[in-house]
């Protein structure tokens, strides 16, 4: 394991933290078999943490529009392309295993366009992509462009807004040069014994 901090902000200790949030941190844990640093990161402002978490739960906990890999996609290219070392590594370790792909991730966070994915996928990325880097460009025909692969209004929303809340939080990641769990750097790589 690592000795580097986890961030260059404060980590709270769990006992010092607000009821709800050390429960969420808790069952995190029990899911995951660890705590992602983003989450004791963040805990050390509570009420950001809990918006953080609500909004990021309502993007990426469903699969309406898009599945739930597709919206690791977004993360992971997005995140790529804003230098966010967390975001690719931590989100590239869940897409390997949503995707059920070893190799995908880190097509995706290094070159989308020449990934193994489908022209619809692409089109989300392409699509993502200018909402993260150049927003204020977008455009009918950008809209236009992502519908002809079959998105409809609600999965291009979806797309955006995953796009724009993790350029929020990969300047967050950045700002606290949040670090990434050495766990997260195996996972999907290998089938389970």
């Amino acid at each position: 394991m690592s000795d580097l901090p986890v961030s260059r902000y404060p980590v709270p200790d769990l006992a010092d933290l607000p009821d709800d949030v050390r429960e969420k941190i808790l069952a995190v844990q029990e899911k995951a078999g660890f705590v992602p640093n983003v989450f004791l990161t963040l805990a050390h402002r509570p009420a950001e943490f809990r918006a953080f978490f609500a909004y990021h739960d309502a993007l990426m906990e469903k699969d309406a529009g898009l599945s739930k890999a597709e919206r690791e996609m977004i993360v992971v290219a997005t995140s790529g392309a804003n230098q966010c070392l967390y975001c690719v590594v931590a989100h590239g370790a869940i897409l390997r295993i949503r995707a059920r792909n070893p190799r995908l991730a880190d097509q995706v966070a290094t070159n989308y366009r020449k990934a193994e994915i489908t022209p619809r996928q692409r089109a989300m990325l392409d699509f993502a992509m200018k909402v993260a880097l150049d927003s204020a460009r977008v455009g009918d025909d950008d809209l236009a462009a992502v519908k002809a692969h079959g998105f409809d209004d609600e999965a291009v929303w979806d797309i955006g807004a995953i796009a724009a809340f993790f350029a929020m939080s990969n300047r967050l990641a950045n700002l606290s040069s949040m670090r990434p769990n050495d766990e997260f750097y195996l996972m999907g790589r290998l089938p389970k014994a």
